[in-house]
């Protein structure tokens, strides 16, 4: 069996085992990672020889980290990551390039229609009716998008939100409130099998679906890092954050938003920022908190867009595609039916 986990910033980590009587035999550890000393690597083949097919990254990383003489030092990767590709290996996951991949960038739609397109596209993958795809959204007007789990007057102020043009819609994901100004913000949303994350721990699945958007905005001189859980950052302030719906069905929804533009003031007089949230940052002010693209970048909002989808199609070799009529209108049918609905906007009051 063979299995290869990219870490997101760091090295391949390439593993190869065989299976008897229930426990991992013949254990192999490769990859362009850096190892000190070099007698670590045969204790590691070691240590993860004759575990249970069935221990978990947390134990496989535990039997690795406990054969590493005192000293040792590991570059590039994790004893969680020899765990990662170890799961990944024994239920024979896919890599990236094992899919024929989509980019839509299409026309601006309304964010409800974004939000329903989500939905109706992650669905689509899961049952093998789409290629799995990135999309990148344009809309045509102002939102504010809460977490599927948020409360509605907890997290917003309907006086800011209407005094400066703020729609206010739910998404299906988790996670918080993101304040999506027209031409302000770049978001994408990645629509793919379960099959691509299987192995993985939810956390890391986070990672390792946006590992390539950091690359991206390394390419544009911007110093991207991922901070756990769902945080895209630099070293001057968090630029974004990602957010992920799994379906019943195997379609897993992955998507972030990164700040391009922002106006810190009328962050505060939408959102519902509690000095609580704001302590726990580390910060004075919601504004001091995001260090946009615009000012990182100097670049216009398209040309960070069209570099996205270069580094994509480059990394994963993506066609160019597109909504399709079929999908738009089962999009819209579901606007109508939840995302547009006041039962859905307060489901959480």
């Amino acid at each position: 069996m063979h299995g290869e986990y990219k870490v997101p910033g760091g090295k391949l980590v390439v593993v190869d085992l065989e299976v008897q009587g229930g426990r991992i035999s013949d254990f192999r550890l490769a990859g362009d990672f850096f190892l000190e000393p070099d007698d670590a690597l045969p204790l590691i083949d070691a240590a993860v020889t004759g575990l249970a097919v069935e221990t978990d990254v947390a134990g496989i990383a535990a039997a690795v980290r406990s054969a590493l003489p005192d000293g040792a030092q590991l570059l590039g990767f994790t004893p969680e990551a020899v765990g990662t590709a170890v799961r990944r290996a024994l239920v024979t996951a896919p890599g990236w390039r094992d899919f024929d991949w989509e980019v839509i960038h299409d026309a601006p739609v309304s964010p409800r229609m974004n939000l329903a397109l989500d939905e109706v596209l992650t669905e689509r993958v899961g049952a093998g009716l789409r290629r799995p795809t990135l999309r990148l959204w344009e809309w045509n007007e102002s939102a504010v998008v809460i977490g599927s789990f948020q409360s509605y007057r907890n997290e917003v102020d309907p006086e800011g939100a209407n005094r400066h043009g703020y729609d206010v819609v739910r998404r299906i994901s988790g996670g918080g409130a993101m304040l999506m100004g027209a031409n302000s913000i770049v978001t994408y949303s990645l629509y793919v099998p379960a099959s691509l994350v299987a192995g993985m721990t939810f956390a890391d699945s986070y990672a390792f679906l946006d590992d390539w958007v950091l690359q991206a905005l390394r390419s544009l001189g911007v110093e991207a890092v991922y901070q756990p859980l769902n945080d895209i950052a630099s070293p001057e302030g968090k630029i974004g954050g990602a957010a992920q719906k799994r379906l019943a069905n195997g379609g897993v929804l992955h998507h972030a938003t990164l700040s391009y533009d922002m106006d810190g003031q009328v962050m505060t007089e939408v959102l519902r920022i509690g000095r609580e949230k704001l302590s726990d940052k580390g910060t004075a002010s919601a504004a001091k908190r995001v260090d946009p693209l615009r000012r990182q970048t100097g670049l216009p909002r398209e040309a960070i867009i069209e570099r996205f989808i270069e580094t994509f199609s480059t990394l994963y070799g993506a066609e160019p595609g597109s909504v399709t009529d079929e999908e738009y209108a089962a999009a819209q049918a579901l606007v109508d039916a939840k995302f547009a609905t006041s039962a859905w906007l307060h489901r959480v009051p």
